[in-house]
């Protein structure tokens, strides 16, 4: 085994994986497999499959999923930066796509950083519908609000709360929740050092307690008849068939599903926990035997039949127009869009268009109330990059796509110059939006973002 994991770790597998352990042992002498999802948002299956800068392979679990071979970090393509895929683990892909979400439901993603699963959900259901996407880490939700930005995500809120904390405002509001949750990440020893480094027997159980916390405080925020799905990066049966196992104890009006995926995995291992045999419908991703790196993911269904919603929607107070006359300048010189269709709303100077029936959220910690539009500064309104990728070439008044040395000029932050009335421009490449510049005096000021402009452009 070339990758170096602890002793410990090992003798625990050969003891589980029995005559399956060599050959578990072997992938580990391979490199980690390498994945991208199609941002549906964008771009078509079929037509980025025309324009893929590199050999792809299709993810049979995942219909937008492919592999990608090449050695080149699929991360420094332009078409990354305009948010045409997202870089995915291929088995992570499997989760979503077992929670099946549609369109026009609400759906919670627990932990939600860096962005994988939620924009994976945005990508399902479009814009019917709500994404709320929690994040405890204040560290992590910077990450996954730049990644839902960049993928032009619409309809969804952030928050930076505990679990527990939902439950008084969502109660059985939710119609699925995925459970992505924090685990001792055997699925990634091959591409994580630092999960390898870290992997002990007492973090396992340590992990396996924090999962039935997490499964806890969720199961009342989904409504009966509704989809929970449950998901880790790891193999120990501690942090999957027994989390599974204890919390179906505790809550009996949860059953474990049986998914139309399975048919491309393993079951679940009832005996390693000394399960009920229902423990089986859940699904184990081997890298020995599937494209990937490794997942647990448990389809569970909260019996009994949904109710009209048991919350009083917040009732905001209306903005007079004064308050967002700087935004409705802006749209009026700018966009093409049906204000009317928005939601807006003022908070902390920002300007959102909020999600509506939503709940009461005063005593909840809202990173973003919803798509932000800008904020609202000194005499002016400022639009956000958010904005901008949430938007279609012909919504906007003023469009110029760059090419050549404006391109990498704009890719770099840099100014440069530009014959054209002063004011906000919206920039394309190769017809997709690709952010703002203002215009002042023949010369372009850039608001491409920082946290973009890290990148290797690579040639067309």
């Amino acid at each position: 085994m070339k990758v170096p994991v602890k002793e410990e770790f090992l003798k625990r597998m050969k003891e589980l994986l029995k005559e399956e352990y060599e050959a578990f042992l072997k992938e580990y002498e391979k490199k980690p497999q390498k994945g991208l999802r199609v941002n549906t948002l964008k771009i078509d299956v079929e037509s980025f499959k025309k324009v893929a800068p590199f050999e792809i392979e299709p993810i049979p679990w995942c219909p937008t999923g492919f592999y990608y071979e090449k050695e080149e970090k699929a991360g420094n393509h332009l078409y990354h930066v305009l948010g045409l895929y997202y870089i995915q683990e291929p088995t992570a892909m499997a989760v979503v796509e077992v929670l099946d979400p549609k369109p026009g439901e609400k759906i919670l993603d627990v932990s939600a950083a860096p962005g994988g699963k939620t924009t994976h959900i945005a990508s399902k259901i479009g814009d019917e519908g709500l994404i709320v996407a929690n994040e405890i880490d204040r560290r992590r939700i910077k990450i996954l609000e730049e990644n839902v930005a960049r993928m032009g995500i619409k309809n969804i809120v952030l928050l930076n709360e505990k679990p527990e904390k939902l439950i008084k405002p969502f109660k059985e509001y939710f119609d699925r929740i995925v459970v992505d949750a924090p685990c001792s990440g055997e699925g990634m020893f091959r591409k994580d050092p630092t999960a390898r480094k870290i992997w002990s027997l007492n973090n396992v159980i340590s992990c396996s307690v924090t999962q039935r916390n997490i499964l806890r405080n969720v199961a009342p925020l989904l409504k009966p008849g509704g989809i929970l799905v449950y998901s880790t990066c790891t193999f120990s049966p501690e942090e999957n068939e027994g989390v599974i196992k204890k919390f179906l104890e505790e809550y009996p009006e949860f059953e474990i599903m049986e998914s139309e995926l399975s048919r491309f995995f393993d079951r679940g291992r009832p005996e390693w926990v000394k399960g009920p045999k229902e423990l089986e419908r859940c699904m184990r991703l081997w890298p020995h035997k599937v494209k990937g790196e490794g997942h647990f993911i448990a389809k569970l269904k909260k019996k009994g039949k949904a109710s009209d919603y048991n919350f009083k929607p917040k009732i905001e107070k209306k903005k007079q127009k004064k308050d967002l006359e700087l935004f409705y300048y802006f749209a009026d010189k700018y966009l093409d869009i049906d204000l009317k269709m928005l939601n807006l709303q003022i908070y902390n100077d920002f300007v959102y268009h909020v999600p509506t029936g939503l709940p009461e959220l005063d005593e909840i910690k809202v990173y973003r109330k919803g798509w932000l539009m800008g904020e609202l500064k000194k005499n002016r309104f400022e639009p956000s990059h958010w904005l901008a990728m949430g938007l279609k070439p012909e919504q906007v008044k003023r469009v110029l796509e760059l090419k050549g040395p404006w391109r990498e000029k704009y890719l770099k932050g840099e100014t440069f110059k530009l014959e054209e009335e002063d004011g906000w421009m919206l920039f394309t490449m190769e017809n997709f939006v690709a952010g703002w510049g203002r215009v002042a005096k023949g010369i372009v000021k850039n608001y491409f973002p920082k946290w973009l402009r890290e990148i290797e452009v690579w040639e067309e």
